[in-house]
């Protein structure tokens, strides 16, 4: 029986074009663990062969891989950086405002970003590029509807102005946000990287990638945005060499690439 993890990963990738070269080994292995044995199963080549048999398994799994943690107005004072001192400097040097929301998840962050920067312009001036691996979560993101739980931490102002209670006693957001928001398939290890951006945000998805693979993304966000475009990133990412990629460090988890 083959129980190969060099084996699982060339096939894994085969099967959905992620690459776990790249993402942190012991960490990996002890999520596709977890899943193998969820589903009572003796190892990696019959996991695979679940993977390659049941679509639904296989949607699951990436979902379960691509570790989906998402919270509006998570770490409220990188937002209020994000609010006091990063707009301002981006409405000097953009007339109109790109935006990517890296690895987005549910749709929490994008929702955010756009009701942070609506305080300080028309809506037509901004828009969001919002892109995830999972195709389910995209969906949900489109979707926008939230649990009362979920919204929890978003300030009460933005709550009042953007979130309507519906039937089902979630909470839909308001049309004015989705219609600044595009929603895309997007994998970080492959696909082309979007041009000219005023401003990514990437958090807290980056952690679990290795030091080569985190060391490329940030040269192509580096690549990715125009000069004096912004980097923003989560509580838990470290860039050490930012220096030596291009950055300045202009507060706290912010990186500009310089004018």
């Amino acid at each position: 029986m083959i129980n190969d993890y060099e084996f699982f990963k060339r096939e894994v990738y085969n099967i959905t074009q992620i690459d776990l070269n790249y993402y942190k080994e012991k960490q990996m292995k002890r999520r596709i663990d977890s899943l193998i044995l969820r589903h009572h199963l003796d190892g990696y080549e019959s996991f695979l062969r679940l993977l390659k048999n049941d679509d639904d398994i296989l949607e699951e799994f990436v979902n379960y891989l691509t570790i989906n943690v998402s919270e509006f107005y998570r770490n409220p004072d990188q937002w209020r950086i994000l609010d006091d001192e990063v707009i301002p400097s981006l409405m000097d040097r953009f007339e109109n405002i790109k935006i990517w929301s890296a690895a987005c998840s549910t749709g929490d962050e994008p929702y955010t970003i756009a009701m942070v920067f609506a305080k300080h312009m028309s809506k037509s001036k901004f828009s969001i590029y919002a892109t995830d691996l999972d195709k389910q979560v995209l969906k949900e993101a489109a979707l926008g509807e939230y649990t009362e739980k979920s919204l929890a931490g978003l300030p009460k102002e933005y709550f009042k102005e953007y979130f309507t209670l519906n039937k089902d006693s979630n909470y839909s957001v308001d049309a004015s946000l989705k219609k600044v928001i595009k929603f895309e398939r997007h994998n970080l290890l492959k696909d082309p990287f979007p041009k000219n951006l005023s401003l990514i945000v990437c958090r807290n998805v980056l952690i679990y990638f290795t030091e080569e693979a985190k060391d490329m993304i940030f040269q192509q966000f580096y690549d990715s945005l125009a000069p004096g475009g912004i980097l923003f990133l989560g509580a838990t990412e470290q860039m050490m060499n930012y220096k030596q990629l291009g950055f300045i460090r202009k507060a706290s988890f912010f990186f500009e690439k310089p004018l």
